[in-house]
């Protein structure tokens, strides 16, 4: 379907829904209480208007379709709280032109239940950003929000306050821009509800000191809090029960729990703990057995338990080196008993490619997850490399994909300051391209997996993929062979590799993905990105009043940020360009020939400028043909590939990728 349908052209040339704000009437097309009917000896009638006149009434047929259905799936969501099943559903509607009736439901029915569905409502909101739903149509959905806050008003006596804590936490997703207050208020008539939720909103939630933690918390705090306080509760009981064998009291416990859509994981981890604990088999067995006589564990979460813990055998067998013999004992077992379909799940394989032994493997692992845990707590990057160093990883290259895959992972599992610590590991360990590679491979393979234990890890593992590619550790060539092409269309891992796309092709990518989980400083100094920039435009005033060109170069090196040295790139042109200074340039020669500069950063900086060309233009007139001079110079010299160019509206393309 054509992405403008649903839509006429107004006289400003943005583009409006047909329907009128509350229901669904065309604009333009008389109600039904108007005295006006086609008639065909009129001598004003035209056909065409008949055509109209159908094709109006199919547009508020399909609207009336999406409106129905949008109500069923947001109900659906918050009974299984299934953020992937949920995006699909909405791909299937093929409608996209209505997302934002999407985005008004959602949030006007979790306004009116708990907590518990109102943080549901925001992290379904940030997890299909962009990929689903279209970033002007979220914009929409909270104007009309906004619009309608009077009506709601009658229904939900507190709307000012929550709607006011809806758009200050879009706000800290970053899934609605700031400008959405003063645009929503200077819009919305005097005496409208809607201007005190955008005081609220402003006044109340995003001036506040620590604002952004405050309000992630309102609900219930982060969402991988949550999900790891339930595991945790699993751990517990299954435990607890295995020592005691009150199987009446872990049912309890399971009921407590109010997470049906989440009953999965107690299989998983009850058949897992059978594995290791031979005599808990049968006691862990017969739980399960009476939790699916009782419907308290229905059959398809029973199946899917089952599943993860075939798709995750070959990792378990590390640990339980018969695992696989184990589970197909239990399967067996479970299916005797009837209490499992054994039909629906897939082979256990027997067959396996073993890169490097199995306790080799097992034992570098353990290793890995203590040397991760130490460095979250110490953020010495310095004793990371020390330890891997002592491991001799060199002779089994492949563990050091396994370390990649084991850092990301614990990162995505904690908050914004261990994943900002664990892209700064990645960028200052200097693995082969190619072992970092195959350690996002390995999660993206496995990310329909991860998907049931962290719900987010497309938003995560898309920004941990894209912030590799900006960090240099990655060419964004990389990105297609992750993919490999062996990745179904609606996996987990393709929407992975989309969205990191789409995050690299965004107008200021770089610095956007910087700032992502607070902005990276090293990790000697833990600076902010404007103090950096400040750094950098220190030693370049000085170096160009007469200092050395070595001491200057080892400043740059000291930074501690080689991902990013497209910001000395950038200010040593605009100096040039602006002073018709070329001394600069001989610094820019000096790095690149030693390597501080890579052509990535080198190709990074002058897009930069690139983009920043029509202010530029406005000190220094001749601006544009003295860049486009440096490019040509820049690519004779080998700093920048033949394929970089740019246009007169300043937007350049560089590795494959527009910044626009």
């Amino acid at each position: 379907m054509d992405s403008g349908e649903g839509y006429v052209s107004s006289t400003n040339e943005q583009k409006e829904p047909f329907h009128s704000k509350d229901d669904g009437i065309i604009k333009g097309i008389p109600a039904k209480g108007d005295n006006h009917f086609m008639d065909a000896n009129d001598p004003n009638y035209s056909s065409s208007e008949e055509i109209d006149k159908t094709a109006v009434k199919n547009i508020n047929k399909r609207f009336e379709e999406y409106k129905k259905k949008a109500s069923i799936i947001v109900e659906e969501y918050f009974a299984t709280d299934d953020v992937i099943s949920t995006a699909n559903e909405l791909k299937d509607l093929e409608m996209p032109s209505y997302s934002y009736y999407f985005v008004k439901k959602l949030i006007s029915m979790a306004m009116d239940r708990h907590d518990k569905e109102k943080e549901m409502a925001a992290v379904l909101l940030s997890s299909i950003y962009a990929d689903v739903i279209d970033p002007r149509q979220v914009y929409m959905g909270f104007r009309k929000l906004v619009e309608s806050a009077d009506d709601l008003i009658v229904d939900i006596p507190d709307t000012v306050d929550v709607l006011a804590l809806f758009i200050a936490r879009a706000v800290v997703d970053d899934i609605l821009p700031p400008a959405f207050l003063k645009k929503e208020a200077d819009a919305l008539p005097e005496g409208a509800k809607g201007i005190d939720v955008i005081k609220r909103a402003e006044k109340g939630y995003l001036s506040a000191p620590l604002h952004a933690e405050i309000i992630e918390r309102r609900w219930g705090g982060s969402r991988n809090k949550t999900v790891e306080d339930v595991k945790a509760n699993i751990d517990n009981l299954l435990v607890e029960y295995a020592v005691s064998g009150d199987k009446k009291e872990a049912i309890r416990c399971i009921n407590d729990l109010k997470v049906p859509f989440f009953h999965h994981e107690i299989v998983k981890r009850a058949i897992i703990m059978a594995m290791e604990r031979k005599k808990a088999e049968g006691k862990l067995l017969d739980l399960l057995k009476t939790a699916s006589e009782e419907c308290l564990i229905n059959s398809s979460q029973i199946s899917k338990g089952f599943t993860r813990i075939i798709d995750m055998i070959d990792d378990l067998s590390l640990d339980i080196p018969n695992a696989k013999e184990l589970l197909q004992s239990l399967i067996s077992k479970a299916a005797s008993e009837g209490w499992l379909c054994a039909s629906s799940l897939k082979q256990v394989s027997f067959s396996e490619k073993k890169l490097v032994g199995d306790s080799i493997v097992r034992a570098f692992k353990a290793k890995a997850q203590s040397i991760i845990q130490e460095y979250f707590l110490t953020g010495d990057v310095l004793e990371v490399n020390s330890c891997l160093e002592s491991e001799n990883l060199s002779s089994i290259p492949e563990l050091k994909a396994v370390f990649v895959k084991r850092l990301i992972m614990l990162a995505m599992d904690r908050k914004k300051r261990e994943k900002e610590m664990a892209s700064v590991l990645l960028s200052s360990l200097y693995f082969p391209a190619d072992d970092v590679v195959n350690g996002f491979t390995m999660l993206i393979e496995s990310a329909d997996d991860i998907a049931l234990d962290i719900p987010v890890v497309v938003e995560d593992l898309a920004m941990f993929l894209a912030r590799a590619v900006v960090d240099d550790v990655l060419a964004p060539l990389h990105l297609e062979e992750i993919g490999g092409g062996s990745l179904k269309p609606d996996s987990v891992g393709n929407q992975v590799l989309k969205m990191a796309k789409s995050l690299l092709n965004a107008r200021l990518s770089g610095e956007r993905i910087l700032r992502c989980w607070g902005g990276g400083g090293s990790y000697t100094n833990g600076w902010a990105i404007e103090d950096v920039k400040d750094q950098i435009g220190k030693l370049l005033e000085e170096f160009e009043s007469g200092g050395d060109t070595r001491e200057a170069c080892r400043c740059i090196t000291e930074l501690g940020m080689p991902f990013f040295h497209h910001e000395v790139v950038k200010k040593s042109l605009v100096t040039i360009i602006e002073k018709k200074q070329d001394r600069i340039w001989r610094l820019l020669e000096e790095c690149f020939n030693t390597g501080i500069i890579t052509q990535i950063q080198m190709s990074k900086g002058f897009g930069r400028v690139s983009e920043s060309l029509d202010d530029l233009c406005l000190d220094v007139p001749d601006a544009k043909k003295q860049f486009g001079s440096l490019v040509e110079r820049a690519k004779t010299v080998g700093w920048l590939d033949s394929s970089f160019s740019f246009n007169k509206s300043a937007n350049p393309m560089e590795n494959g990728f527009h910044s626009v």
